[in-house]
């Protein structure tokens, strides 16, 4: 899934729940079983705060705190793809050496794609106590990140890095 705000190639990818190895429609896409009995409509509203999921939610604040970025700094953000994944590729071995789990990646651009961004939402959350503290910590990954890819100290890049609102 994508997301763009501008036209200018500034873009959030956001992993695919229905992925590649599924088959058929899921339980939710057919609304009823085969007898008739099942789900008529949804269980949440969406005007209910339970409706949207953390894995949601968690989407939202990387996309905020990148566009927040994108208004700040403009031109030499356009191309930079912000993307989320569950765990970082290799969390066993990292867990097994003793290494902590990454937050965040910067990827350099390639001859194919521009420079990505991939935070990681299960280690970022794990080191989260509330939401609040949740959405101040993926906006410091995201500054850190690109502060990274930008070649500057983060407190540079945004005036509110390392303050909590």
């Amino acid at each position: 899934m994508q997301s763009s705000h501008h036209d200018s190639g500034f873009t959030v990818r956001l992993a695919d729940p229905a992925g590649s190895g599924s088959k058929g429609k899921s339980f939710r896409q057919r609304r009823r079983n085969r007898h008739g009995r099942g789900l008529r409509g949804e269980l949440m509203l969406p005007t209910l705060p339970g409706y949207r999921t953390r894995s949601d939610r968690f989407d939202d604040f990387v996309l905020d705190s990148a566009q927040r970025l994108h208004d700040i700094w403009g031109k030499p953000l356009d191309g930079v793809r912000f993307a989320v994944e569950e765990i970082p590729p290799g969390l066993e071995q990292l867990v097994a050496e003793g290494t902590p789990a990454p937050m965040g990646e910067y990827t350099p651009a390639t001859a194919e794609d521009g420079p990505v961004i991939t935070l990681y939402r299960r280690v970022v959350e794990q080191a989260c106590g509330s939401r609040e503290e949740l959405q101040d910590l993926v906006h410091d990954v995201v500054v850190e990140r690109t502060a990274e890819m930008l070649g500057v100290p983060p407190e540079s890049l945004d005036p509110v890095y390392r303050r909590r609102y």
